[in-house]
């Protein structure tokens, strides 16, 4: 496999920093606006702002932006900045995601839920402060998902180019909704099938961290139907890896990197295809104990560390990895069908190696 390049494809052409650029101004203004409205939302404006600019990968804007150069795109800060979009559209997903699973911390911070239940707590208010945190986390999860058609249309790209864009703009939003109800109706079914744990995964977080920020480039860029193709063949399968990745993190990653406690996804029930995996491996005893104790909001250390025995003795981490490598393969090869710019396909191949080898 092709070794990643040293600086990274998140960094080239000064990307991230133009990204963070333009996120920044972007809450600046959405900050004024807020004030305007009542100074009762400071702390919503600050809330946006810690998860937006206080960490991420800006991966799906590099695949957006990497995608419009392969395709022929001219480099333009109104692209980077319509791209940018993307991080809002992460940021509700991640939100929204934490309140359903319950999460405590995200990033090595509190999540938003969290947050705002502290504030109430804080200032003595009356009623419940998790129902008001709840409540918060919704509202900033909707106006985070409404700032990102708010970045896109005020982008500065001409309308012809953004309608051509909108329809993947649009299903990528749709997909990773259902996905995420998909996921909230998997654990209540408790589904441990290895196809429901991939139709998930795909639908949840595959398709909009890889294959549609490459569609959305290539539609600002006017690409031809073989480069959408192409796109979608490398796209899917390494949207997939990504996912494997983050399951194998959310099992065994080191909560200093990951940001999160260790074994979170077993707490919270996650049915992923490295738990569905085990599950098809194991021998009634060990069946019983992993489902036993998945979805146990009381897992302690010694139970995380059983389970992750468990899931490595069924050879299910052995064959989660293999699979990772064999869609990542999958997408490289799709890449080598079709004419790109040679920057733009080096730095696919980079952004693939930093998306399923990552610690965090």
């Amino acid at each position: 496999m092709t070794h990643a390049a040293p600086v990274s494809p998140v960094d080239r052409a000064g990307l991230r920093q133009r990204v963070d650029k333009a996120l920044t101004e972007f809450l600046a203004a959405q900050r004024t606006w807020l004030t305007g409205v009542d100074e009762a939302l400071v702390p919503v404006a600050e809330a946006i702002e810690a998860f937006v600019l206080g960490g991420g990968k800006r991966l799906r804007p590099a695949f957006g932006y990497w995608g419009y150069r392969g395709a022929g795109g001219v480099d333009a800060d109104q692209v980077v900045t319509a791209l940018a979009a993307l991080e809002f559209v992460q940021a509700s997903a991640l939100i929204h995601d934490d309140l359903m699973d319950r999460s405590d911390t995200r990033r090595g911070e509190p999540a938003v839920h969290r947050r705002f239940a502290a504030r109430h707590r804080s200032s003595g208010w009356s009623g419940d402060p998790d129902g008001f945190g709840d409540a918060a986390a919704l509202l900033l999860g909707d106006l985070c998902l409404v700032w990102s058609d708010e970045l896109l249309h005020s982008a500065g790209l001409d309308p012809h180019t953004v309608a051509r864009a909108r329809p993947v703009f649009d299903e990528m939003r749709t997909e990773v909704t259902v996905g995420q109800y998909l996921d909230v109706l998997t654990q209540a079914t408790g589904d441990t099938s290895l196809e429901r744990a991939g139709k998930v995964a795909r639908y949840k977080s595959a398709k909009y961290t890889v294959e549609r920020p490459l569609l959305l480039g290539a539609a600002l860029a006017d690409a031809s139907p073989d480069v959408r193709m192409a796109y979608s063949a490398y796209g899917l399968p390494l949207g997939e890896a990504f996912q494997l990745r983050d399951d194998v993190l959310g099992v065994f990653g080191d909560p200093a990197q990951t940001g999160k406690p260790a074994g979170d996804d077993l707490r919270e029930g996650k049915r992923t295809y490295l738990v569905a995996a085990a599950v098809e491996a194991a021998d009634d005893a060990g069946r019983a104990l992993l489902l036993g104790r998945l979805g146990d909001p009381e897992l302690d250390e010694s139970g995380v560390a059983r389970l992750r025995e468990l899931i490595i003795a069924t050879g299910a981490l052995a064959r989660t990895e293999q699979h990772i490598v064999t869609l990542t393969d999958t997408a490289l090869a799709a890449l080598s069908s079709v004419d790109l710019d040679t920057e733009a396909r080096q730095s696919l191949v980079d952004l693939a190696i930093a998306a399923t080898r990552r610690a965090d």
